[in-house]
C-alpha cells in the first residue's frame, strides 16, 4: 500500500548500484541501511601502486605506501649490477649494466625471466603484458632526428633474438618524449609538439596523429629548457590520456576522444589519480581518498610521502622543492602494482 525503494529485492538494488561510479554509488549508499548494504558489496575500489626505490649500492630495495606511507624493505640480490626499464603489472624490465642482458624479474615471487640480448642502445622500452602470457610482446625503440627515422625493436618470452627495423618518422621528432603504453594491440608514445606515434607488433606498422592544438603550452615559453618539462603519457580500460608538467606549474591533463584530446579539468577529472614516473605512468579511477590528485616519484624533504599536485585545492604538497621534472621523478624510482595481501 505504501510502496518504497528501500523495499526493493536485494538482488535488484545490487544490479542498479553495480552500474554507478564510486562517487554515484557512495552517495547513493547514504540513502537507508538497505541501499548501503547493496552499495557496499558492489562497490569496486582501486588498488594503488606503491612506489620501489631502487639504492645505488646493495640488494636492499625500499617499497612505500603513497596514501599510509608504510615502509617495507625487499632483499633482492637478483637485481644487484642492473638497472631499471619500466614495470607493468607487478613486473620489472631490467637491463645489465655491464651487459646487453635483458630480464624479467618479479619482486614479490622472485621469478627472472631471461630474454635475448638486445643491441639497440633503445630510449624507450615497454611490454605489452605480463611475460607469464603467452601475448606477451616487448618494444624498443630509438629516435634519430637527423634522419628522421625511428629504429623499433621487438621480442617476446622465449624467443632467440630481437627484430629491429627502421621507419621513416616522416616529420622530425620533438626530443620531449613521453613513457610507452600498450593499448588495443598497439604500443603508443607521445610527444609535447602534439605528436602521438604508435607501432603494432602483429603487422610490423609505424604511423602517427598530428594535433597542432595540443602542443605542450611550456615549450612557447623560451626559458623552459628540457629537463624541465615532463610529458606522461597513461592508458586506462583503453583510454588515453595525456599529461604535461613543467618546474611547480600547474598539471594539464588532456583525454583522446575520437582523435581529438580534450582538456580535462577540476570538473570533468571525476576522481581520477595519476601517479607519474621518469620509466612508467598508472592511472586509477576509484581510490576514495586520493581523487584528482598527481603523484609523482619524489619524496618530499622530510621523506613522509611523495610529492603530489591536488587539483581540488590548485597546489603542490608540499610546496615547490625542485627545479627540473628530473628531480620530480628520479630514476631511482618508480610505480610498481603489488599482490594482494603481500604485506
Amino acid at each position: 500500500m505504501d510502496p518504497s525503494f528501500a523495499d526493493l529485492p536485494s538482488s535488484l538494488i545490487e544490479t542498479i548500484m553495480s552500474h554507478l561510479v564510486l562517487k554515484d554509488n557512495i552517495r547513493a549508499s547514504a540513502a537507508c541501511k538497505s541501499w548501503y548494504e547493496a552499495a557496499r558489496t558492489v562497490r569496486v575500489v582501486d588498488k594503488h601502486p606503491w612506489l620501489m626505490c631502487f639504492p645505488k649500492r646493495g640488494n636492499l630495495f625500499e617499497l612505500r605506501d603513497p596514501l599510509q606511507w608504510k615502509l617495507y624493505t625487499l632483499d633482492l640480490p637478483e637485481l644487484a649490477e642492473s638497472t631499471v626499464c619500466y614495470s607493468k603489472d607487478g613486473w620489472l624490465l631490467m637491463r645489465k649494466d655491464t651487459s646487453k642482458e635483458v630480464f624479467f624479474f618479479n619482486p614479490f615471487s622472485r621469478d627472472l625471466i631471461s630474454l635475448p640480448k638486445c643491441e639497440l642502445a633503445f630510449s624507450q622500452i615497454a611490454f605489452s603484458c605480463p611475460p607469464t602470457s603467452d601475448n606477451c610482446v616487448l618494444l624498443a625503440i630509438k629516435l634519430i632526428p637527423a634522419d628522421k627515422l625511428v629504429t623499433v625493436s621487438t621480442c617476446h618470452p622465449g624467443a632467440t633474438e630481437w627484430i629491429t627495423q627502421d621507419f621513416p618518422t616522416f616529420i622530425k621528432p620533438f626530443y620531449m618524449l613521453s613513457n610507452l603504453v600498450y593499448r588495443r594491440d598497439r604500443f603508443y608514445c607521445f610527444n609535447a609538439e602534439g605528436t602521438l606515434y604508435n607501432f603494432e607488433p602483429s603487422h610490423r606498422t609505424w604511423n602517427y596523429i598530428c594535433a597542432d592544438k595540443l602542443r605542450c603550452p611550456y615549450i612557447h615559453k623560451m626559458h623552459y629548457v628540457l629537463n624541465e618539462i615532463a610529458v606522461a603519457l597513461v592508458e586506462k580500460k583503453g583510454e588515453l590520456f595525456v599529461m604535461f608538467t613543467c618546474s611547480n606549474q600547474k598539471p594539464m591533463v588532456y583525454k583522446l576522444f575520437s582523435l581529438e584530446w580534450k582538456e580535462m579539468t577540476r570538473t570533468t577529472l571525476d576522481g581520477l589519480t595519476i601517479f607519474v614516473s621518469f620509466y612508467n605512468s598508472e592511472l586509477r579511477i576509484n581510490l576514495p581518498w586520493m581523487r584528482n590528485n598527481v603523484y609523482f616519484s619524489r619524496f618530499g624533504y622530510n621523506r613522509k610521502h611523495c610529492v603530489s599536485y591536488s587539483f581540488d585545492e590548485s597546489r603542490y604538497n608540499p610546496r615547490k622543492e625542485w627545479d627540473k621534472w628530473v628531480e620530480l621523478c628520479p630514476p631511482q624510482s618508480l610505480w610498481i602494482d603489488t599482490p594482494k595481501d603481500f604485506f
